[in-house]
């Protein structure tokens, strides 16, 4: 079993001018394999950059405390070491490699995962087996990554990944953003699939409570203004569903972005 722990983590984003301003202020939070950890909170309130100071996003700095997966501390590992030691970032806004195919891109990510590359002989029906499921044309393992890829069909990459890279954690930022409801159905079934495993520990980030619909998550984490808030079982999430941020928001001081 594998746990990611966080604790007191407090981050700031440099400003162009060359100032730094605080967005998170002691985030602390546990994750184990096998559980589902959703984060809800309004715009601007920190949630995208505890997925993106956690992966290593150069933009963000770290001003205080700590992050470590199975004892190992994360801040020390460049991006690649992290994703390689089994953290996983699914991104709202998944970015185009133009001249790297779908199926390089992710056979050399396996490959750096396991320290081997995986056999031909049974990786080409691996990779077309997890496009299908995700509603996938297996053609677009030629493709150039995520170029000239819909919304939904980028989104549908991301978990094609997760199911082929078998992290130890991963976070999903916004995966739900920009889904029609089948769509939406479809990336929700695969991201249960890598749950079901009982392998990996999952981090999910959003607005909404309607992928939770298909989610089913063990604790729900409110965040505000760059902190948690409170916390609880899925039931919280019904509760934000007919209540808002608005009460938490109150006294928070403005949101940071």
């Amino acid at each position: 079993m594998s746990t990611l722990e966080i604790r007191d983590l407090q981050v700031s984003v440099k400003l162009p001018e060359g100032e730094l301003k605080p967005i998170l202020h002691g985030v602390d939070l546990t994750v184990k394999s096998g559980e589902t950890h959703a984060i809800m909170g309004p715009n601007g309130s920190g949630k995208s950059t505890l997925a993106y100071s956690v992966a290593g996003h150069p933009k963000y700095e770290i001003t205080g405390g700590s992050v470590t997966l199975d004892g190992e501390d994360v801040l020390e590992m460049s991006v690649d070491e992290r994703a390689r030691a089994g953290l996983f970032l699914a991104m709202q806004y998944p970015v185009e490699v133009p001249g790297v195919s779908v199926a390089n891109f992710l056979r050399t990510a396996k490959t750096a995962i396991d320290g081997e590359a995986p056999k031909l002989r049974t990786w080409g029906g691996e990779l077309r087996g997890a496009m299908e499921r995700l509603h996938m044309d297996p053609a677009f393992a030629q493709r150039n990554v995520n170029e000239g890829f819909s919304g939904g069909e980028k989104k549908r990459h991301e978990i094609v990944q997760l199911e082929l890279l078998k992290p130890k954690m991963a976070i999903l930022d916004e995966t739900d953003s920009g889904l029609d409801v089948d769509a939406l159905r479809v990336v929700s079934e695969g991201v249960n699939r890598v749950r079901d495993t009982g392998d990996t520990g999952l981090l999910l980030i959003t607005h909404y409570t309607r992928i939770l619909r298909y989610i089913k998550p063990d604790y729900v984490h409110v965040f505000v203004a760059g902190r948690i808030v409170e916390q609880g079982g899925p039931e919280l999430a019904d509760k934000l569903e007919e209540s808002g941020y608005e009460r938490y928001a109150a006294g928070a001081g403005p949101a940071r972005v």
